[in-house]
């Protein structure tokens, strides 16, 4: 049906011009597809984001905890849900700030961003 994840991606797109709320379940598939590229993942998180930033929680938190996705793009999925899931962005923080196979400068980012989140954490 579909040529590749960027295909996905675009009719996902086309349709938040009809349905919004389809679109978001659509986008939120992407986003949580393990077998989807990084940064179709992110930009699907991202156009959640902008339909529902509360939905975008969980596809933000399966972005950042996935071990396979990139230290950059994880860390970009935690910040991306923070406004509108702050619970799920703790955790993702929390998940990337743990993960020793994280470069430490990201690592350091994502404690920060957990900070900011949770002051008490």
């Amino acid at each position: 049906m579909y040529e590749g994840d960027e295909d996905r991606l675009d009719a996902a797109e086309q349709l938040a011009e009809y349905d919004p709320h389809a679109a978001a379940e659509a986008f939120s598939a992407i986003a949580s597809d393990q077998a989807v590229g990084d940064e179709v993942r992110l930009s699907a998180a991202e156009q959640l984001a902008e339909i529902d930033p509360r939905a975008a929680g969980p596809a933000g938190l399966a972005i950042a905890r996935d071990h396979g996705v990139g230290d950059e793009v994880r860390l970009s999925a935690a910040e991306l849900i923070a406004d509108g899931d702050a619970q799920r962005a703790t955790q993702a923080c929390l998940a990337i700030a743990g993960d020793e196979s994280v470069g430490e400068e990201v690592r350091l980012s994502a404690a920060e961003q957990l900070a900011a989140l949770s002051p008490t954490a």
